[in-house]
């Protein structure tokens, strides 16, 4: 087993680092951009929304059959592929002449993307000792966050100045050179034994984790969630680049900065679970998060960057004590569980877009704060019912 500092534990603890760094530049790489595609395919923001939605998707849709097709193929082999297949993918980008095609690359890649996530921590968990474990996750987290901040800002800034196809061609030569780099270092596994029988196994505890309302509706909150968090972010950068503001779209990334007071809630999070409860945090998330979201309503830019620290402060809590609540209630297959979880997140985030940029279409940032306001209240319904659930019967294994 890899110990922790030891030359072992530094080469593939780095390299986990910089994979999950890559994976999240690539996914989010054109957030920022979404203002310039649209006026460059002459369509709506809520069309162009399906260059973001379209990778976050597939994303979520191909996260299990990656985590069970690397039970039978080894997970280093997985991640590999996986990074490899970035900077071919982006390289595509660049000759697709129409959205259509720009957004079937986009599907490519947030199915390629998934490849690295859904395995990485199962290798970590593998080959690392316990000690050793704790610590290579809090770094994988943290490159998670810090790949979709840099993204963004590399997004916004080489789009401004060079253009988008220049953009994409960087990250894709910045992605081979760091797939080659992960390549290099990553020790292969050591304790990984192939499993059959893993599709049939993943599917019944698949259907078994929907069928449990106190596991669901977390993950149902952990959607809600992702869909109000990312989408406000979208919805913000058309609002900053457009008049009176006219911000350039370099600066307007700038925004995604404020996604850094998240990582400061995040790490609380376990603290106030323990004194307060977890239920008491989620809802102390969605209303810090809400509040947010009525603040932007004053026109002014200080306000705006306001009202996103506080969107991202409530938006990481909530996520986090959601999910950890998933990973804690599922008393049996629990990674399948939280492979669910992410699934409702990123699929949460997919179809968001669409609901708060027709939005913002058709009622500005009024629009935005009224159907924002209805999925908030469905999050305090939901934290609401596992409150409920708790006076109730704990959740019962699957075996």
């Amino acid at each position: 087993m890899i110990e922790k500092n030891t030359p072992a534990y530094r080469k593939a603890s780095f390299s986990l680092t910089l994979g999950s760094f890559l994976v999240f530049c690539n996914l989010y790489l054109f957030q920022p951009m979404l203002p310039v595609m649209a006026h460059h395919f002459a369509v709506t923001e809520t069309q162009i929304n399906w260059l973001l939605a379209g990778g976050t998707l597939m994303l979520a849709i191909t996260l299990v059959p990656w985590a069970v097709g690397s039970e039978i193929i080894g997970r280093r082999k997985v991640m590999m592929v996986s990074l490899f297949l970035l900077p071919v993918i982006g390289m595509a980008m660049v000759f697709a002449e129409n959205l259509f095609w720009l957004t079937i690359a986009r599907g490519l890649m947030g199915a390629a993307l998934a490849g690295f996530a859904a395995v990485a921590v199962a290798y970590m968990a593998e080959e690392f000792t316990p000690s050793a474990l704790i610590l290579a996750v809090g770094s994988y987290i943290s490159a998670n966050s810090l790949g979709g901040i840099s993204g963004r800002l590399y997004g916004g800034f080489m789009t401004e100045h060079f253009g988008w196809h220049a953009a994409v061609i960087g990250m894709a030569i910045f992605s081979l050179l760091g797939a080659l780099l992960v390549n290099y270092l990553l020790p292969h596994q050591q304790h990984f034994v192939a499993k059959k029988g893993q599709l049939k196994q993943h599917t019944k505890s698949v259907i078994y984790h929907l069928h449990q309302p106190v596991l669901w509706f977390a993950m149902l909150l952990g959607g809600i969630n992702f869909a109000l968090f990312v989408n406000l972010y979208s919805v913000m950068g058309f609002r900053l680049v457009a008049p009176p503001y006219n911000l350039p779209v370099s600066y307007a990334s700038m925004i995604f900065l404020c996604y850094l007071t998240g990582t400061v809630t995040a790490r609380l999070s376990g603290r106030w679970a323990e004194k307060f409860g977890s239920i008491s945090g989620m809802v102390l998330g969605v209303t810090i998060s809400m509040l947010g979201m009525w603040v932007a309503i004053i026109d002014s830019i200080y306000a705006m960057l306001i009202a996103l620290l506080l969107i991202s402060s409530g938006a990481f809590l909530t996520h986090s004590l959601a999910y950890a609540w998933v990973s804690h209630k599922a008393t049996d297959a629990k990674a399948t569980a939280t492979a669910l979880y992410l699934v409702h997140y990123y699929v949460g985030g997919s179809l968001g877009g669409f609901f708060l940029i027709y939005c913002w279409q058709h009622g500005a940032w009024l629009g935005v704060v009224a159907g924002g306001s209805i999925l908030y209240l469905l999050a305090y319904l939901i934290c609401w019912y596992l409150h409920k659930s708790l006076k109730e019967t704990p959740y019962i294994s699957a075996s």
